[in-house]
This record gives C-alpha cells, structure tokens and sequence, in this order.
C-alpha cells in the first residue's frame, strides 16, 4: 500500500518552493514598481487631484447670493462658462440678468491688468535674479578663504520667512524710512504705479537671487576642473572660458533653476500684499484670487483654472522648447544637442 503521508509530504515539499518562487515572481517582475508607487499615487490622488477636479466643478457653478428679484437667498447652481467670460471678457451680470462690461471697481475689470502685472513682476525679476544669481555662484564656486563663511552670508535673505522680508521692506519703503532718507528723495513707494511695482522687485531680487544663485552653484561644481585646465593651456581668455565652456555646460541646470523660479514668480502673493497692502498697481494674479474668494468661490475657483492654466503653458514651453527638462536622459539629451 501507498503511504498517503508520505505522498502527502512529497507534494508538500515540491509545492513549497514553486509557490514561494511565485511569490518571488510577483514582487520581481513588472508589476513590482506598481507595488512602491501606488501608495504615492493614492496619497497625490487625494493630495492634489481631488482638489484640483473640486476646483474645476465648482468653477462651473454660481456663487451663492440673494436673487435680485425675490430678494431670497440661493445656492447657485449651474453657471456654464460665465465665470471665465467674467475674467476672460471681462463681462458682469447685471441684477436684471443681462451682461454688460464690468464697472472699474469690480474685480473682474482688473484681470488683465493683474496679468500684465504678474508677467512683468516675472520677466524682470527672473531676468535679474538669474544674471546676479551667475555671478554670486560663480565667486561662489572658487576657492578662497572665507569662502564657506560667504556661502553661509549669501544664503541669509532666501533663509528668512517671506513675510518677515515683506514687513522689513515695507518699512524701509515708508515715506519717511530708510531709502528716502539715504537717497534724500520723497517718493511713495508704496502707493506710486511705478514706484511701488520697483519696490517690490527690488525686495524679491534681494530674497531669491540666494535660492538661483545655490542651483546655479550646483550646477558649476560638476563641471570638470580639467576641463578649464586644458582651456588655458590651449590659450582661451576668461571670457572664452565662460562663454564656450561655462554657459554651454550650465545650460541644464540654469534653465531648471529658471523653471523653478518662473512658476514660483508667476504665484507671486507675499512681497506685493503685504508691502503695499493689495494696491492695485502690484495686485498679481494670486492677489486677485485671494480678494475674489472673499466675494464668491466658485468665480474664484475659476480664475485659479485660468491661473493653473497659464503655469502649466508657461511650464510646458520652458520643457519642451528650451529644454528645461530635469528628468530627460541621456539618450533624449542626446538627440536634442
């Protein structure tokens, strides 16, 4: 007679390794990076998906009010695309229901206003805080004595919170404050269209050129030494080395760092809010947002699509036309030069 244990056991053992090799085979194959990455999936899906898809609902209903006609309050309901022709177009709805062009001191007559403000903020500021970031990183990046001490002092004003670097502005802007007193001037600096607009790029130059100037030293440390070694002795001047060497080989990181700071620029709210208290001449878009919410957020939601939408073109044309890319590799490196 057969010994059913002894059969039992034999197939016992043969099972054991086959099903743990099984197992082994599902966390080895391909499916095994989904099991790392899922539990970040989960956590951006309700993160950041959730109130993103929120934002665009809401962005298509009506803020809750009294109806003009009853005088009773309701609760909105479908707006269809008027909260964006109320930025876009800058079109209001009058009580009657009909729509006309929004009064001045509604603060959908101030979108584009705010937009070119939020631009030209950006340009300038990303323009100067990228040309004097190269410089500090560049003196940065020699060796001398006291150097560590200089990198320490340089980084002092990105480490300081932004609304503490606003109130210390903002001071120093008063009429009768630092600046007007060393420059023996009168101007009001914080009420002025163009004044106040230069106050508050000079504030954000002094916080941030530190954050481009760190990238940008970063980027100059990988460059090989030997590299400008062989430059000099082939006779190539400092500005030879610079232009055909440094540049070309800092191009990946300086536009990464160019990347980073334009969409921070573009969501410019602390400097502007804080150092001239929302004047219409500095009001960004993110100021804009924030003084809509207080008057309906589901017109508010709208206008942060359009402000998500304007980053993200603004991102995708840094990525894919000047190559601002910090994930490609090296093969599509490669096919870009």
């Amino acid at each position: 007679m057969s010994d059913p244990s002894g059969a039992a056991g034999v197939t016992a053992a043969q099972a054991g390794p086959s099903s743990r090799s099984g197992r082994r085979g599902l966390l080895q194959g391909p499916g095994r990076a989904w099991l790392f990455v899922a539990p970040v999936l989960v956590a951006l899906a309700v993160v950041i998906g959730y109130p993103v898809v929120r934002a665009v609902w809401m962005s298509f209903q009506k803020d809750s009010g009294l109806d003009p006609v009853t005088g009773m309050f309701v609760n909105g309901g479908s707006a269809g695309f008027s909260n964006y022709t109320h930025w876009l177009a800058q079109q209001c709805q009058l009580p009657s229901g009909g729509i006309e062009s929004c009064p001045t001191g509604n603060l959908g007559s101030q979108f584009w206003a705010s937009i070119i403000v939020t631009v030209l903020f950006t340009v300038i500021t990303v323009a100067l805080e990228t040309t004097i970031g190269l410089g500090m990183a560049t003196v940065m990046g020699k060796t001398f004595k006291g150097r560590a001490l200089l990198r320490a002092a340089v980084l002092i004003p990105w480490a300081i919170p932004t609304a503490v670097t606003a109130r210390l502005w903002e001071f120093m802007f008063q009429y009768d404050g630092v600046v007007n007193r060393v420059l023996g001037t009168h101007i009001l600096w914080q009420t002025d269209p163009w004044w106040s607009r230069f106050a508050v790029i000079i504030a954000d130059v002094w916080k941030t050129t530190p954050f481009m100037a760190l990238l940008i030293l970063a980027g100059l440390q990988v460059i090989p030494a030997d590299v400008y070694e062989a430059a000099r002795v082939d006779g190539a001047s400092a500005r030879q080395r610079f232009t055909q060497i440094t540049l070309p080989l800092l191009k990946p990181a300086l536009l990464v760092a160019i990347l980073f700071r334009t969409m921070d620029a573009l969501r410019l709210y602390d400097l502007p809010a804080i150092m001239t208290q929302g004047n219409p001449h500095t009001r960004t878009i993110s100021i804009l947002v924030v003084d809509q919410v207080r008057q309906g957020a589901n017109s508010a939601s709208a206008l942060s699509v359009i402000t998500f939408l304007l980053i993200f073109a603004v991102a995708f044309v840094l990525v894919k036309v000047l190559g601002a890319n910090a994930v490609a590799t090296q093969e599509e490196q490669r096919k870009a030069r």
